[in-house]
């Protein structure tokens, strides 16, 4: 397919778009043919997706099919559980639906943006509307949005880490290849597009280049492998409750045995367990992102509240992300500094100190630039040479000058310092008649430098940084500021927000000083708190020391360099204001940039572990229940004891309507790892208790009145699940408020009008209740609840500490208090 618009070459050599880009026409026949950059990751799941996941599911379709038996045994009631399963798949898909719609807008704002040259101008687009052979702009901190070549650029170096692994930084030079998903760490230069969409290399490489290893959710975990127990015990016990029902002698004819047996299926599937889960962490979702942050996988609610360490940097995060021209000490003549700068910044206009120095600094004095170097992360510093032969270095000063060597770099040096410690942010401005050496993506300093002027920075400390950093300090979480500025600036900035064990700019380390080990690091990084001069390979390895040492780490950052360590962190959370490639990679994006959203990302993600585990334990209670029934059933060969709409009752009021408030609800309990293990240790024994009293209801029924049938007994065994099942919800929704009260009095209500009105009763629920029935289920709900409460008392139940009076005020919140942070024990090391 031929593209007009790029200059002709010699044969077998690339097409080059011209130096002014594409045209209008040239853009739009490009869109026309397809050749455009449509294939970008998705921020959420299409609508056809989220009808796929809400309806077409192993449990749904196992449901649908015991509908249908059901139907044909001809029994209407029997089929209402249907209902439940059509109600809990449109929740469901409303509820996705609109959370995708929040979240797709939101994402807009975060998305990248690609800067084509068209018409002789620079533009900005959607990445998705990039086209072949655009003409693209690409500088430090830019996520390479396409595959292509380079045609210019200036001291261009780039990671790419992120698609092959390898940490070096890469030098680029015209004619050289880049790669979608590449980060720009240094320079700038102009890249024709190659390959889009899906022709790209890259993009069959785009979930795990330009996205991130998935957030762990121990909750999704833990109830995926709920689920897979559950289906496998469906198709051992299913079979041999069939087999049973059929022998049995209480069922007249094939329509009896299937509905004992739809029955006891209907009781062993948790219809909304999923329904649930999912509905917390959208309902999470969609309250951060009512406070401007953007959750780009659903588990990373979960995952913030399980952190135990959260590391710092301190640009954009402690200080706000802007960055102002204070003052210029001269250290010399100091006359030809102005030009100086202006040449600089002119070489080097992507970050932000440049730019700030270009706003004061414009007049170049005529001085024409030969050479560049950009500023990296990693060196710290910058450079370029004029046409008449003078280098000019801008850098941090103690890389510029590591070993001052005689009184003028010793009382540059010494300056510096002293600026540093006021918490100010210090650059050093060096000449020499000496160029640079080395190659590009690793130059050397020229030799002979001489120290000119010292340039001083001006940042502002966060208004809500020491109130964040005292919440998270309460909670239990370590704190870890690790930063790329002078160690002395890091510890003032650190000291001045209350960074415990911080005092002063002294006592912060030099992060040159660390040990490579990986042991050793982790040992180094636990025990301080405040690190400077940090290079990106450093903050990444310092984050997979802390992980190797059991942490969970969550990693904040605005930078280019904050990258590689948000992609490795447990939880990474970028502010909206920050770099692409770090937007690109993190989990949590503070859209506005507030760092005070953190406390209620925290908050959300302990209400969301909290009650699904809650919700979790009702659902497997009924299934625990259910199987035991079944498996009486199998071997005493007894109609089952509890009719599919006797089900439906009672799963509709002591599970799927209480659980969705409660899993909905407030809840400051903190994080206590072991969902699981503490699932199965409530709802197995309650089970247990449950189905043996409701088959002991249903058997003593039929064995004290011997006129009495499958009827009577199955009106018993639903009073007894009933009675014990409502108990059960009250153990779990403790400590008991007064909505709490309402809500399980108005279920207890419900429940007792079901069975009390004789229409919905007998016509309906298929309940003839007698008094020598109701009098055994009073007495076994009694005795069975009894020991519920003694099996949750010695479960060591968690409470949500929802009482606690001394909740704390979380920062932006001026003193009203929100559900989610408290002041309760908690195991040491958990938010």
């Amino acid at each position: 397919m031929s593209h007009p618009g790029p200059v002709p070459v010699r044969a077998g050599e690339e097409p080059v778009t011209r130096p002014t880009g594409l045209t209008a026409a040239e853009v739009a026949h490009r869109v026309g043919t397809g050749a455009v950059n449509a294939g970008a990751a998705r921020t959420s799941r299409t609508l056809t997706q989220i009808l796929r996941a809400n309806v077409f599911t192993f449990f749904n379709a196992l449901l649908a099919v015991l509908w249908v038996v059901s139907a044909l045994a001809g029994r209407w009631q029997n089929t209402l559980f249907g209902g439940v399963v059509v109600a809990n798949a449109a929740i469901g898909i409303v509820q996705e639906v609109r959370a995708k719609r929040t979240l797709d807008r939101l994402a807009v704002l975060s998305a990248p943006r690609a800067r084509p040259v068209r018409d002789g101008r620079e533009e900005e687009v959607a990445v998705e509307q990039v086209v072949l052979d655009d003409l693209l702009v690409v500088r430090a901190g830019d996520q390479v949005p396409v595959d292509g070549v380079l045609r210019d650029g200036a001291g261009l170096s780039v990671d790419e880490s992120l698609l092959t692994g390898e940490a070096d930084a890469v030098a680029k030079g015209a004619g050289d290849q880049l790669l979608s998903g590449s980060v720009v760490l240094a320079g700038a230069g102009r890249m024709q597009a190659t390959a889009v969409g899906e022709q790209a290399y890259a993009a069959r490489l785009a979930a795990e280049a330009r996205v991130f290893t998935r957030a762990r959710s121990e909750l999704q975990d833990g109830t995926n492998r709920i689920l897979r127990w559950i289906a496998a015990g469906l198709l051992v016990v299913g079979p041999l409750v069939l087999w049973s029902q059929f022998r049995a002698e209480d069922n007249v004819d094939w329509r009896d045995a299937v509905t004992g047996t739809v029955g006891a299926m209907v009781g062993m599937i948790p219809e909304g367990l999923v329904l649930l889960t999912t509905l917390a962490f959208l309902v999470a979702t969609l309250g951060l992102a009512r406070r401007q942050v953007l959750v780009q996988e659903l588990p990373a609610v979960e995952g913030l509240a399980r952190v135990d360490v959260v590391c710092l940097d301190k640009t954009g995060t402690l200080t706000h992300g802007d960055v102002a021209f204070d003052r210029l000490e001269p250290l010399a003549d100091g006359a030809a500094a102005p030009a100086a700068l202006a040449l600089l910044a002119d070489a080097d206009g992507g970050n932000a100190t440049a730019r700030a120095l270009a706003a004061v600094f414009s007049d170049t004095g005529g001085q024409a630039r030969a050479d560049a170097v950009p500023f990296s992360s990693a060196r710290k510093w910058s450079a370029v040479r004029t046409a008449t032969g003078t280098s000019w270095v801008l850098g941090a000063p103690e890389m510029v000058l590591p070993a001052p060597a005689g009184p003028a770099q010793e009382q540059a040096r010494a300056r510096a310092d002293a600026l540093a410690a006021e918490g100010r942010r210090v650059l050093l401005l060096a000449r020499s008649p000496q160029p640079w050496s080395g190659d590009a993506a690793e130059p050397d300093l020229p030799g002979a430098l001489v120290p000119e002027a010292l340039v001083v920075l001006a940042e502002r400390i966060r208004e809500d940084a020491a109130e964040v950093l005292r919440y998270f300090t309460e909670q239990g979480v370590a704190l870890k500021v690790i930063s790329g500025d002078n160690p002395r600036t890091v510890g003032a900035v650190a000291a001045a927000v209350g960074v415990p064990g911080i005092a002063g700019a002294g006592d912060a380390v030099d992060a040159r000083s660390l040990p490579d080990d990986p042991e050793e690091l982790g040992a180094a990084v636990e025990a301080g708190s405040v690190f400077g001069r940090v290079t990106p390979h450093q903050k990444r390895a310092m984050v997979r020391a802390l992980q190797a040492r059991g942490h969970v780490v969550a990693m904040t950052g605005d930078g280019v360099n904050d990258a590689l360590a948000l992609k490795d962190a447990d939880i990474g959370v970028a502010m909206g204001t920050g770099a692409p490639a770090t937007r690109a990679v993190a989990q949590l994006v503070l859209l506005d940039g507030r760092f005070a959203h953190l406390p209620h990302a925290v908050a959300e993600g302990r209400r969301v572990i909290a009650n699904i585990e809650r919700a979790a334990n009702l659902f497997l209670v009924k299934n625990v229940y259910s199987l035991v029934l079944a498996l009486v059933t199998v071997v005493t060969l007894v109609a089952y004891p509890l009719a599919p709409v006797q089900l439906t009752l009672i799963s509709t009021l002591t599970i799927g309507v209480p659980g969705f408030f409660l899993a909905l609800a407030p809840n400051r309990r903190r994080y206590v790892p072991g969902f699981l293990s503490r699932v199965l240790r409530f709802s197995v024994p309650i089970g247990i208790v449950i189905g043996a009293a409701a088959y002991t209801g249903y058997a003593a029924t039929r064995w004290l009145d011997p006129g009495a049938g499958v009827a009577e007994g199955r009106t018993t065994a639903t009073v007894v699940v009933l009675v014990v099942a409502l108990w059960t919800l009250v153990v779990l929704a403790r400590p008991l408020t007064p909505r709490r009260v309402a809500l399980i009095g108005t279920m207890a209500g419900l429940s007792a009008g079901a069975v009390a009105l004789p229409t919905v009763r007998t016509d309906v629920l298929l309940l003839e209740p007698t008094a020598q029935g109701m009098a055994v289920a009073a007495a076994l709900g009694v005795v069975a609840g009894l020991l519920v409460e003694l099996v949750g008392r010695r479960g060591g139940l968690p409470s949500d500490g929802v009482s606690d009076p001394a909740a704390d005020r979380r920062p932006g919140d001026r003193g009203v208090r929100v559900p989610g942070v408290g002041a309760q024990p908690t195991p040491r090391g958990t938010p």
